[in-house]
Formats: structure tokens, C-alpha cells, sequence
């Protein structure tokens, strides 16, 4: 049996290129969540207007990695302390969020940036939101695996 698991760190397409190569990690899709608009483009959201953020969600089998792992792929993979952006793009819909899907998922979550947070790792604050995950809009197909269709294996971040 699978689960899901979402996350918002910065630009999309690097952030699913490290999820979908972790082994456990069955299937990757970037898309939008947390906004207010139905059905939004990809245009609509770089508009800073619609209110979601770029995310991955993930579905991933729990015997071969387990939520807490993917969580710290989440904190290595972004800068946790940045306010609706990540590097130069800026937004918010580059917010850092951990979108839950269970009881179990929430409290991981909190678990984990607390630790992070004592961690004495980051200088500032962590801005990641915690809440719980809402209807996923699916981007666009050229979207979907974008850097390892070009051959890259991160963006410029």
C-alpha cells in the first residue's frame, strides 16, 4: 500500500528531481496547491495572484521509506528560512510548506521542524507552514519531470 506526501520548497522542478530519485519514491507530480482559483495555470499562479504554491506530491511506499525521511529530504532541500521565495524567485508561490494528509503526517511534520529548529541548523527563523493538504492542481504535462527530460539534475538554485 502507497501514500502520499506533498511538499512546497521554491521552484518545483528541482525539488521533485531529488524526491523522485529516492529509492521508496514510486511516483512524482508537480502541481499547485493551497490557493483559491480552481484549476489554475501555470501563468495564472506566476501571477502571485492565486494564492498556491509550486509543490511536489509524492507517492511513495512506506516499507521502503518512511515519512520522517522524506521530511529531512525536505529540510535539506530548500532553504526553510525564506519568506515566499527560494533563491532569486520570489512569490508565494515559493513558499516552504508541508501540506499533511493524515493525523500521523501532521505530527511527523510538527516533530520534525521543532528538531530542525532546535538544531541551531539555520541562522533564521524556519517559515515552513504545516496544514493540512488541499486539492492538488496537476501543472502542466511539460512541467512533469522537467530537468530530467533536459538531461540537468538541479535548477540554478
Amino acid at each position: 500500500m502507497t501514500e502520499k506526501a506533498t511538499f512546497g520548497a521554491g521552484c518545483f522542478w528541482g525539488v521533485e528531481e531529488t524526491f523522485r530519485l529516492t529509492p521508496g519514491v514510486i511516483e512524482t507530480s508537480v502541481g499547485y496547491a493551497g490557493g483559491h482559483t480552481e484549476d489554475p495555470s501555470y501563468k495564472d499562479v506566476c501571477t502571485d495572484r492565486t494564492g498556491h504554491a509550486e509543490v511536489v506530491q509524492i507517492e511513495y511506499d512506506p516499507a521502503k521509506v518512511t515519512y520522517p525521511e522524506l521530511l529531512n529530504i525536505f529540510w535539506t532541500s530548500h532553504d526553510p528560512t525564506q519568506v515566499n521565495r527560494q533563491g532569486p524567485d520570489v512569490g508565494t508561490q515559493y513558499r516552504t510548506v508541508i501540506f499533511y494528509h493524515s493525523p500521523e503526517q501532521e505530527r511527523a511534520a510538527r516533530a520534525s521542524k521543532a528538531e530542525m529548529e532546535a538544531s541551531g541548523k539555520f541562522r533564521r527563523p524556519i517559515a515552513t507552514e504545516i496544514v493540512p493538504a488541499p486539492e492538488f492542481w496537476r501543472a502542466e504535462e511539460y512541467h512533469q519531470q522537467y530537468l530530467a527530460k533536459r538531461g540537468l539534475s538541479h535548477c540554478h538554485i
